[in-house]
């Protein structure tokens, strides 16, 4: 075998599998096609995260003037927001290149497929490995309606040459609303069009319903319903709807959902099985149904968060090489929408512990942060605890608010620990905060 783990995609998943492999004295190659350190880097978290924080910026300004500071913003330049994220990025890159090459692993530039037993290629040169590890990612994907053509997706929102002064963003999940606040933040004026009418559904439901609230309250226009057509002219894009309602914008941005990366990898020459969803179909080893082929990240149906990607990795490396064969547990998994203002959540919604059968108290808490006693801003901050009545075990926690996705983390590892309510309650407070609220909620809402 040329080597004992050949690697198609240099993600998150990938990289961390094939330097750590080469760590351990594995000879590992990763074929990549595109660019180093996968959507993250490139296109997803991490440019993303800078966006935000540039579009927060005009908020700040206007909450400035309650404190007695008076700061004008005298203009906004696309460019330069634009071209510094860029040569952060290319930094990046870098970063991940030299993590490749200190660690041995040897790195193909081109299109990796399966084609064999053991057997890759890349752009037609054959390679054999023991194992082969597919970690591909995922791709957003559109809607079928006419002039799909027209719309753009996150991939180049990053890259735009010019900012929109008008725009329509379509879709309701995590990444629509951060894209919506991000360019509603920087200045244009921003429709979000969701079909259901509800953003972030899938959410625990009160925490989901009051973000909606005060994400809408920035300025955002909602628009319950899906494009039925859009139309190129003169002025820009005119986005018709079905019930007759049209909107000319600059800009249409696609956000309805990403696919598992799977064009031309091989998978259905050499069989390889996908589940119902479309994702590759794999055991609790990562292993697909064709022996020694594995998938890993957004290419299955896990949690598509570069964490779990990470950790998937980690997992694979300890089962392979290591002679562990504990499981990835995916439970209690936290994240953040980095919407305006930001949301995060860890472990159960108050359904999904209903739909489990528990029995659970829920406390909340809804109030106006102390810094906006003073900026004029109406901006609310909402927690909230799922406690398993039986157990006093806390199940879930979820907030809305400025540093949700801080103070979260911290509250992450609680939840892991399987910690109760009482030893919530028990904790001594950091005050003033917000976070001090998740200590101090002693009556149950319901």
């Amino acid at each position: 075998m040329d080597f004992d783990l050949f690697i198609i995609g240099a993600g998150s998943a990938g990289v961390r599998a094939g330097r750590m492999a080469a760590a351990m004295g594995k000879k590992v190659a990763v074929a990549e096609s595109r660019y180093l350190g996968g959507t993250c880097v490139n296109v997803g978290c991490v440019p993303k995260k800078l966006f935000v924080y540039a579009s927060e910026f005009p908020h700040m300004l206007q909450e400035a003037k309650g404190f007695g500071l008076d700061l004008q913003l005298k203009a906004f330049d696309w460019a330069t927001l634009r071209d510094n994220k860029t040569k952060e990025i290319e930094r990046l890159n870098g970063i991940y290149k030299k993590l490749l090459d200190n660690s041995g692993v040897k790195t193909l530039w081109g299109h990796g497929k399966v084609v064999g037993p053991n057997q890759v290629e890349v752009d037609g040169t054959p390679y054999s490995s023991e194992k082969i590890l597919l970690a591909t990612g995922g791709w957003p994907s559109k809607p079928d309606i006419p002039g799909r053509e027209h719309m753009i997706t996150s991939n180049e929102l990053f890259y735009m040459e010019y900012f929109p002064n008008s725009a329509v963003v379509v879709g309701s999940g995590y990444i629509a609303v951060e894209f919506a606040g991000i360019l509603n933040g920087l200045g244009c004026d921003t429709h979000i069009a969701s079909r259901s009418g509800k953003l972030l559904r899938g959410f625990d439901e009160s925490t989901r319903q009051v973000a909606q609230q005060e994400i809408l309250k920035k300025g955002l226009s909602l628009i319950a319903e899906q494009p039925s057509a859009i139309i190129k002219n003169a002025k820009g894009y005119q986005v018709d709807f079905a019930s007759g309602k049209s909107v000319q914008a600059d800009l249409v941005v696609c956000a309805t959902g990403r696919s598992p990366n799977l064009e031309n990898l091989g998978l259905e020459e050499q069989g390889i099985a996908l589940d119902e969803k479309g994702f590759v179909k794999v055991d609790d080893t990562f292993q697909t149904n064709v022996p020694n082929v594995f998938a890993m990240g957004d290419l299955i149906n896990t949690a598509q968060l570069t964490p779990v990607a990470l950790a998937e990795a980690m997992t694979f490396l300890a089962q392979q090489y290591e002679g562990k064969f504990d499981t990835l547990n995916y439970d209690n998994i936290p994240t953040a929408i980095f919407s305006q203002p930001c949301m995060a959540t860890v472990g159960l919604s108050e359904e999904a512990a209903k739909q489990k059968g528990l029995e659970v108290d829920i406390y909340e808490s809804e109030f106006k942060a102390l810094k906006h006693t003073l900026s004029g801003s109406d901006e609310r901050t909402f927690m909230k605890l799922v406690v398993d009545k039986n157990t006093d075990q806390v199940l879930g926690a979820h907030m809305l608010g400025e540093h949700a996705s801080e103070i979260l983390q911290g509250i992450a590892i609680a939840i892991k620990a399987g910690a109760s309510k009482a030893i919530f309650d028990s904790t001594i407070g950091i005050h003033p905060s917000s976070a001090e609220e998740f200590v101090t909620m002693r009556t149950i809402t319901r």
